[in-house]
């Protein structure tokens, strides 16, 4: 490239690589397009969007529980942005080992990372370890079909302890607790509805650590508690407590009025004779239990046998405090869902204790906390693991408001041609796939969904196509070894 060619032009677009296709990779890369900058022809931009999985979308196909459609109707917005084909999809590509950082600076100008958080936050109780002892975030992997997620999972509990409350632990405890046939209607994988099928499960309890008020899961995911087929949803009286500050929030705030409102109708209007609860499976909601212990027992040696928690009582500000009395409940598995957790990216500062890119407003920063020229990032590995969707087109408009502000600054690309990139995939024998590729995968698990419903009384959307290598092969034009 000559240097005398100028960057953003027609001659030489601004090159972007954007690591990470979720919504948080997929809204930078459209307002990257939709800027101001670009729309009055000042400057022109090239995208290429990278994952590390054969198909895009990221927690929107991984971390969305299969019957959750209102939910997953965003991949239509992200879809549409994906299918106007100015920004490229390289899937199955994973940074790190497919690509390095001197590969994206040889290629690209500006590289913003969104490779959001997939792990779960570490709850560092005794007994954490124990067999029986899951991570909620594995599990969202394991019944929405990861690549990388053993296809097996150990569903033998009859009763089951859930860790926390937000929406994540409440997706849990709705899939434990559901019967599987009502989730054919899904896209549901295979071995899912047959390992979910075959759960004995009767009993699932989820546990928060504050009050009804302080909750922080959405009125859409509490009401479709009520929505499960068979199943008795089961709350205590003296787990309702409101504080000075649980008043101020149910007034203040109307998402926190909906939520109390329906506890508290639920609670008063439920049977005072528990024989009275009937149905086959039962959804346990406590409140004001701080977990204290995982424990096995000579029966069980090595193997969750139950769970000791402290109970709490709120302290006028709307946080919690011990109140030195303990109760135990015997389950046979545990799932801590009581948050997600970014993964460190090579060759890039992290922060370990807040698990994200250390950033100012998007700029990545390096150890001295100066803004690496070039680099940016997006989404929950820039600001945590918080927030709704919609917040993350806000977080992505920040991020790409400043890479345009440097835009005269960045460390311009040796190798900027765009099938410069390609070539240097397919001399490593990557088998990476593209937006092609993943319309006919998506055509496959849809034709899947067809081929179940037929004479069926149920009728599949979509069947999703676990195995990577299927996947891969199916986006290829090959055909899968197994679905």
């Amino acid at each position: 490239m000559s240097t005398n060619t100028p960057v953003g032009t027609a001659a030489r677009p601004l090159r972007v690589a954007v690591v990470g296709s979720g919504p948080a990779g997929v809204y930078a890369a459209d307002l990257l397009t939709k800027s101001e900058a670009v729309k009055s022809g000042e400057l022109t931009v090239s995208i290429d969007l990278f994952d590390r999985y054969p198909a895009p979308y990221g927690l929107i196909r991984y971390g969305v529980a299969p019957d959750h459609p209102r939910i997953k109707g965003i991949v239509n917005a992200l879809h549409k942005v994906l299918d106007r084909g100015d920004i490229r999809f390289f899937g199955n590509v994973d940074y790190g080992t497919d690509l390095t950082l001197e590969d994206l600076r040889t290629h690209y100008d500006a590289v913003i990372f969104a490779t959001g958080a997939i792990k779960d936050a570490d709850l560092n109780i005794p007994g954490i370890e124990l067999e029986g002892s899951f991570g909620g975030a594995d599990f969202v992997s394991w019944y929405d079909g990861h690549p990388d997620v053993p296809r097996d999972w150990p569903l033998d509990a009859k009763e089951v302890a859930v860790i926390g409350n937000g929406n994540v632990a409440l997706d849990v405890a709705r899939m434990l607790s559901k019967h599987a046939d009502d989730l054919l209607v899904s896209e549901i994988p295979d071995n899912v509805y047959a390992g979910l099928k075959a759960s004995p499960a009767t009993d699932v309890h989820v546990f928060g650590r504050r009050g009804p008020a302080q909750v922080k899961f959405t009125p859409l995911e509490l009401r479709e508690l009520s929505h499960s087929r068979d199943v008795d949803i089961i709350l205590y009286p003296e787990d309702f407590e409101f504080d000075a500050e649980s008043d101020r929030q149910v007034q203040s705030n109307n998402q926190t009025k909906t939520m109390v409102g329906t506890l508290t109708n639920w609670i008063a209007e439920q049977p005072e004779d528990p024989a009275e609860f009937t149905a086959s499976r039962r959804l346990h909601l406590h409140f004001l239990h701080s977990p204290v212990e995982v424990y096995d027992d000579a029966e069980r040696p090595g193997h969750v046998a139950g769970i000791k928690f402290e109970r709490t009582e709120l302290d006028g500000t709307g946080n919690a405090r011990g109140t030195g009395e303990y109760v135990d409940y015997p389950v046979q598995a545990v799932y801590r869902a009581i948050g997600y957790f970014g993964s460190s990216l090579p060759e890039v500062e992290f922060d370990h204790a807040k698990g994200v890119v250390p950033n100012d407003g998007g700029r990545v920063l390096d150890a001295a906390g100066t803004h690496v020229p070039g680099l940016y990032a997006t989404g929950w590995i820039k600001r945590g693991p918080v927030g709704l969707i919609g917040h993350t087109k806000g977080d992505a408009l920040e991020t790409v408001t400043y890479l345009l502000e440097d835009r005269a600054s960045l460390p311009l690309a040796a190798a900027p041609a765009p099938e410069a990139i390609v070539g240097l995939l397919d001399s490593r024998g990557v088998r990476y796939t593209s937006w092609e590729g993943w319309l006919a995968l998506d055509t496959h698990e849809r034709s899947l969904g067809e081929k179940a419903s037929a004479g069926a009384d149920i009728q599949r959307e979509r069947i999703k196509v676990v195995p990577r290598e299927d996947m891969v092969d199916i986006s290829r034009g090959g055909v899968a070894a197994e679905v």
